[in-house]
């Protein structure tokens, strides 16, 4: 399937709108955006604590923005396989200097976490969006964001960070991925989100074997089709170590290589460490897919 087709059959899926409204922004999905990554941790697998620093963090979210991300993911917590819970007090100590110095740097900022609490905070401090791996299971997440205009991702993951890679197992991943990312956006909208509102992400990497990730790739045009739009996050992941046997700084020729994949096949937004090769990338295939052949 061509990006072009993949964009129709996007746009007319269950009506909703090519706009995702989170918090002050309202973004156009008419082509692939793309969402950097700022991982204020010690133990991520991408860059491993690099960021840590609130200095060291908010330089790289600005030069991200600079480098054409359309918004920036800042993270306090890392859900890499075998990670250690972070405590509510550590984490919002890591995400909330950050998020303050961002805030107007321009794109929306959205905040990856499971913690209500940590939502909570995070909205008041002007946070754009809340990107759940945990799919806001937790008791009162979805109310935290409900009563805010923030933006949701909701996320697919089997288990959990500490155990989620040691025996995944599905019968179908498309269908019962999903099936989960359906029923979790439906209950946001049933606890008073609009539609234009939730993003879904399959989750590549969270309880998936190298199979179930190439599977989930292949056929993204079955997530596609549920009618949400789609955030996918491949970028430097273990599943393209395994393929060119790189380590995770070797990874962005392949990183880009999934990403436009991921594109071709619907993707609204796709998730990135390596911003600006990321978007030369897409910028080249929408410069293809522009051409009138007739």
């Amino acid at each position: 399937m061509t990006h072009g087709a993949a964009d129709a059959m996007y746009h007319a899926a269950a009506g909703f709108a090519p706009v995702f409204h989170c918090g002050r922004f309202a973004l156009t999905l008419s082509k692939t955006l793309v969402m950097g990554v700022v991982n204020v941790t010690p133990d991520s697998f991408s860059d491993g604590g690099k960021y840590l620093d609130s200095a060291a963090a908010i330089a790289h979210g600005n030069q991200l923005v600079k480098e054409g991300a359309a918004l920036l993911d800042v993270g306090a917590e890392s859900t890499r396989p075998g990670a250690q819970p972070v405590s509510t007090t550590d984490e919002l100590a890591r995400v909330l200097p950050v998020l303050d110095a961002l805030r107007d740097v321009g794109v929306p900022i959205s905040i990856d976490t499971s913690k209500p609490e940590v939502m909570r905070a995070a909205l008041a401090h002007g946070a754009d969006m809340i990107n759940d791996v945990n799919a806001f299971r937790a008791p009162g997440a979805l109310d935290v964001v409900a009563a805010s205009a923030a933006g949701l991702c909701v996320m697919h993951m089997q288990g959990e960070p500490r155990t989620m890679q040691q025996s995944p197992c599905y019968d179908d991943v498309v269908a019962e991925v999903g099936a989960f990312l359906a029923e979790r956006a439906k209950a946001a909208e049933a606890a008073g989100i609009s539609r234009n509102r939730l993003l879904v992400d399959p989750g590549f990497g969270f309880g998936k074997t190298l199979e179930h990730n190439l599977e989930l790739l292949h056929r993204l045009d079955g997530i596609v089709v549920l009618g949400w739009p789609v955030l996918t996050g491949l970028s430097r992941k273990a599943m393209l170590g395994r393929i060119t046997g790189r380590a995770v700084h070797e990874r962005v020729h392949a990183s880009i290589a999934a990403a436009l994949l991921a594109a071709m096949r619907g993707a609204s937004i796709v998730r990135a460490h390596d911003v600006q090769a990321t978007c030369d990338a897409l910028a080249v295939l929408a410069a293809v897919e522009a051409v009138d052949v007739r």
